[in-house]
């Protein structure tokens, strides 16, 4: 699976790339700061098929939140089918609901340890197979 993140936070975004290293499933693109540099990344690949299974969008972002950015991704046709992943250091019912009403893979916790990278990464997986496979 291609994996595109989005996060203002260099540390959160240097701890996931390194995370990521390690893990045989995954592959990763290079990271962007906010959800602008999503859309500019994704205006700027010219095969669809290029494009990355997954986008993590932190919420809490500059320019575009990680729900903003959600509501431009699936308000384009190109982009519609992109699998996308809210993930935040606070996570509420209404934020959950918001964003899987908007069309969101899944809402998940930031993780704060490496086993809560690897569960988050194992539920974004899990959530995409689902949604791939029914």
């Amino acid at each position: 699976m291609k994996i595109l993140l989005a996060d203002d936070d260099t540390d959160d975004r240097w701890f996931f790339q390194d995370f990521l290293k390690h893990r045989t499933d995954v592959a990763f693109f290079p990271s962007v700061t906010d959800g602008v540099e999503v859309l500019e990344y994704l205006n700027s690949v010219e095969a669809d098929s290029d494009f990355p299974h997954v986008i993590i969008l932190d919420q809490n972002m500059p320019k575009l939140s990680g729900k903003e950015t959600l509501c431009e991704l699936k308000a384009n046709p190109r982009y519609s089918e992109i699998a996308i992943v809210i993930y935040s250091t606070y996570t509420d019912q209404k934020l959950i609901d918001d964003c899987r009403l908007l069309g969101a893979l899944t809402v998940q916790p930031k993780p704060v340890s490496l086993e809560g990278y690897n569960e988050m990464i194992d539920a974004i997986l899990k959530a995409y197979a689902e949604n791939v496979f029914n």
